[in-house]
């Protein structure tokens, strides 16, 4: 097969090669997958220059997100879930090449209707936008939440779970296009938050001007500005520190408003909260059979092959795209080298 091997850490995403590789040997709990789409993350990123919390030992592929087609199921299981020619979509270390091996539990079935390229993107941003909402903020109706960097992959994946339970969404974003994207996903009113004054333009779209709002969904480290619009009682769900550090927040203005500060690790309900992770699942499989919930695969920029992941993940580390930078990983020429 052709993969991303990574032997030693790297500075960057230009640094990597796509070489010829054995082929995958499957564990006897293992499936084939036959990859034919990728997505790129920012761990993936950080993961290549040795400063992820998860490092596999040396040598190991890249990436971790894909979707494509089942080759072969589990020697120990009579009744596999997933038979041959199966179509899905999961999460399982080295998503950087033609094939790559899962378990039963990394993997689920690509959704009626949709493409490889946008079941890749969809296994760790639905989940970890679902979970924080519904299970750890309690959204409903009427509710009003402000989701930050709403244009990224978990933030589309927010604004569209919130507008779905009937939420009023305040989207922000750093860019004219990411605002636009924001807004086409159902966002109904959207700030740009480089201006100085976005907590003040909050509160005002708010009951009576002043209020704030229920629910800060915060995936980048906005929680201490936030703490200025968000109304009494409410829920700061704190995501990832995608700005790139981690925030300190005074903790007089978390009690003086009875805020809530709620931490989701999407990651982590597999080993303490097995129990949910069916849960999630099926309501996510609810919004999208009801069409309430679509892929948020970026389409500005095409990337096809592996040779074009650098590239990708380029993009992404440089803020340059919006929803899940997805790469298509033709079969049979899966490589232009």
């Amino acid at each position: 097969m052709k993969g991303i091997q990574v032997a030693q850490y790297v500075k960057g995403p230009k640094e990597l090669k796509v070489t010829e590789l054995a082929d995958p040997k499957p564990g006897p709990d293992d499936y084939l997958i036959e990859v034919h789409a990728a997505a790129t993350n920012f761990f993936d990123i950080l993961q290549i220059q040795g400063k992820y919390q998860h490092q596999p030992p040396f040598p190991w592929v890249s990436g971790a997100e894909f979707s494509g087609i089942v080759l072969a199921t589990p020697k120990n299981s009579k009744s596999p879930k997933f038979p041959v020619g199966s179509k899905v979509f999961g999460a399982s270390q080295g998503a950087y090449a033609t094939q790559v091996c899962a378990r039963e539990v990394q993997l689920l079935p690509v959704p009626q209707g949709w493409s490889f390229e946008d079941a890749a993107g969809l296994f760790v941003t639905a989940p970890t936008s679902y979970g924080a909402l519904v299970l750890r903020a309690g959204v409903k109706a009427g509710d009003i939440v402000l989701v930050h960097a709403a244009a990224g992959g978990v933030g589309l994946a927010a604004v569209q779970v919130a507008k779905a339970f009937g939420a009023t969404v305040i989207a922000t974003a750093g860019s004219a296009r990411k605002l636009e994207v924001a807004r086409a996903f159902g966002a109904d009113h959207v700030i740009d938050y480089r201006e100085p004054d976005w907590p003040d333009r909050v509160k005002k779209l708010t009951p009576g001007g002043k209020r704030g709002v229920d629910i800060v969904y915060d995936p980048v480290g906005m929680v201490d500005k936030s703490t200025k619009c968000i109304a009494w009682n409410g829920r700061i769900l704190i995501v990832g520190f995608a700005a790139g550090s981690i925030e300190k927040v005074a903790m007089n203005k978390v009690l003086l408003k009875n805020i809530s500060l709620v931490g989701i690790h999407w990651g982590q309900y597999a080993v303490h909260e097995k129990e949910s992770v069916p849960v999630v699942w099926e309501g996510i499989g609810k919004l999208i059979a009801q069409g309430k919930f679509r892929g948020t695969t970026f389409t500005d920029q095409e990337y096809v092959g592996l040779e074009r992941i650098p590239d990708a993940l380029l993009a992404l580390g440089g803020r340059e795209t919006w929803g899940k930078v997805v790469v298509k990983v033709p079969q049979g020429a899966q490589s232009k080298l």
